[in-house]
């Protein structure tokens, strides 16, 4: 359609985020004649599987309604021209140069290059392309911003010059790939697959090159609850190193132990082991090996309890999940920055705050961030004022799960 036709039709509220002030964005500059395609990919949240994907593992995640949209047009050239907003000046990339860029990391212009490659590697086609991408994933609020923009430039790529044919799951592993490799950020497939494929979703990573998707329907409001993330504020810029450690620490159990990964692990060959992995490996190693064991097995508890219905046994899983990243994993504040530890004082404000039958965790990768709550309808008021007297108004986000990942948005839509 083109952009006159975009604004006679505007898109329904289906979902309520595509505001009219949001489409004027997208739509602003662009001349009147010309045809746009317009895309939507989603945030996600991680339920279940802390620091589990990357060894293998299981993970229980959903997509949010918060999400990203970008109207786009192909160009003629190889180059590609973003605006963004809240962001000033133009992104601009040439898509006649592939190879990786470290002035890039961090920065927009290497997903573009990243995502781009490895369609080319693929041998998929790609192209320039031009337009807008307004954002409402917060940055740093562990929504998994990137991702959604990773997986939105894919979507893009694959609707301009594929047809729309590259499956949810391969445009997953190409964000992943232009995240680790040109925007030189170590991640796991969670993220990505979470924000293409929509819903709630038990993904098993035993097999990294090919993860299983099981979508399920489930709501925390038929429960009388309400899903949300609190944003405790604190930087992840120095972080890549306490990250990277979660990984490299349970490979190294593994590779003492002859496995290949920490799902290959047993409990009853790693207690054994303890002493000599004491030496080998360091005690903190252990701790988190033992972590990945028990919330592999808590995954699978949860996911069934969302199958069921079952909101008790999801919140007792939820409480259980919170406790082992903290004593466990460790991922609740940076030991190289130890005056800083917004995840464990949210953690605490929050359980002085509600009834014991609402449920707390540190939220995706942890060390600084977001701290994830599932709290009664009736406690969210009072929830939301006491936390945002801390951490500051808006710091509470409340949470849908949004059915559908990532998709080409249409007038009906």
């Amino acid at each position: 359609m083109n952009n006159r036709q975009w604004r006679a039709a505007g898109i329904s509220q289906k979902y309520d985020t595509v505001t009219k002030e949001r489409m004027d964005y997208l739509l602003e500059g662009f001349d009147e004649s010309r045809e746009l395609r317009i895309f939507s990919v989603p945030g996600r949240t991680e339920l279940a599987g802390n620091h589990t994907d990357h060894n293998h593992g299981w993970v229980l995640a959903g997509a949010v309604h918060l999400d990203a949209l970008a109207a786009v047009a192909p160009r003629s050239d190889s180059r590609v021209v973003l605006q963004s907003a809240g962001y000033r000046g133009s992104f601009r990339v040439d898509l006649s140069d592939l190879e990786p860029r470290p002035g890039e990391a961090g920065k927009l212009e290497g997903l573009v290059r990243g995502v781009a490659a490895e369609f080319s590697r693929r041998g998929l086609g790609y192209g320039g392309f031009e337009g807008r991408i307004h954002s409402l994933i917060p940055a740093g609020s562990g929504l998994s911003s990137s991702a959604a923009l990773e997986v939105l430039l894919g979507t893009v790529l694959s609707g301009l010059y594929n047809g729309g044919s590259v499956p949810g799951i391969e445009l997953a592993k190409i964000g992943q790939a232009a995240e680790n490799k040109y925007f030189y950020k170590p991640c796991g497939l969670m993220d990505q697959t979470a924000c293409a494929s929509g819903g709630i979703t038990a993904i098993d990573f035993s097999d990294p090159e090919a993860p299983r998707v099981n979508r399920m329907d489930f709501s925390f409001s038929d429960h009388g609850y309400i899903l949300c993330v609190v944003n405790t504020g604190g930087s992840h810029a120095d972080l890549t190193e306490d990250y990277a450690a979660c990984p490299g620490e349970m490979f190294a159990v593994a590779r003492a132990l002859s496995r290949k990964s920490a799902s290959e692990i047993k409990e009853e060959e790693l207690l054994p082991a303890i002493p000599d992995l004491r030496s080998s490996c360091g005690d903190r190693a252990i701790l988190r090996t033992l972590h990945f064991i028990n919330e592999n097995r808590r995954v699978l508890d949860m996911t069934r309890a969302v199958r069921e219905g079952n909101i008790a046994d999801y919140i007792s899983g939820m409480k259980a999940s919170g406790d082992s990243s903290w004593r466990l994993l460790q991922n609740c504040y940076s030991p190289g920055n130890p005056s800083q530890q917004g995840i464990p004082l949210a953690l605490e404000l929050a359980k002085l705050a509600v009834e014991e039958d609402s449920a707390f965790r540190v939220h995706g990768g942890g060390f600084a961030g977001t701290i994830q709550g599932l709290v009664k309808n009736d406690d969210f008021g009072p929830f939301t004022e006491s936390m945002e007297q801390v951490f500051g108004k808006g710091a509470v986000i409340p949470l849908q799960i949004r059915p559908r990942g990532c998709i080409e948005l249409t007038p009906e839509e």
